[in-house]
């Protein structure tokens, strides 16, 4: 049996459907999960292992980078994620919706 190909990488440099599966994996946030290792060079590092269909990822990251990310999945609101942005034609608004809008952005 042919083994995986390792790769170290930066969460950031992540393709985005990679990101996307993590985080669905760890809801709660990678710091619990992360590993310590010595890398070629001899220095300890700590990374969250992910093994992907081609390749054995150890996604570098502290701690803190980790509690970071979680946070930062966290303050995306739903909407933003599942619903794309719709686009109104102003001629589609009627003279009432204008005027709500209008007021919308004053106050």
């Amino acid at each position: 049996m042919k083994q995986k190909p390792k790769l170290i990488k930066k969460y950031e440099t992540l393709d985005s459907q990679i990101q996307e599966t993590l985080n669905l994996l760890y809801p709660n946030g990678f710091e619990k999960h992360l590993i310590t290792f010595k890398n070629h060079k001899g220095e300890i590092l700590s990374a969250l292992p992910y093994e992907a269909d081609e390749y054995y990822y150890m996604i570098k990251m502290t701690k803190a980078e980790a509690f970071e990310i979680a946070e930062q999945e966290m303050e995306l609101p739903d909407e933003e994620i599942d619903e794309p942005k719709r686009t109104i034609s102003l001629e589609d608004l009627s003279t009432e919706e204008l005027d709500a809008a209008e007021n919308e952005l004053v106050d």
